[in-house]
């Protein structure tokens, strides 16, 4: 189980960079784990509700929840 935590603590720091969002292939790329390790991990952060998702056509785009104080 420590490995899943440490890849999403990667994935958030990927997405602190990328405040436009990522998608799989990029997250498992920055991360250097497989896409299907990386869409488990963005599963786990999603169901805790710490990052968005937006659909564009077949992508989808993660990123980050923003705080309420912030812009």
């Amino acid at each position: 189980m420590a490995k899943i935590n440490r890849i999403i603590e990667e994935i958030r720091k990927a997405l602190e960079e990328a405040p436009r969002g990522l998608i799989i292939q990029e997250i498992s790329q920055k991360t250097k784990v497989s896409r299907i390790t990386a869409s488990i991990a963005l599963a786990k952060l999603e169901g805790a509700g710490e990052i968005d998702i937006r659909v564009i056509g077949n992508c989808k785009l993660h990123y980050l929840k923003r705080g309420k104080n912030e812009k």
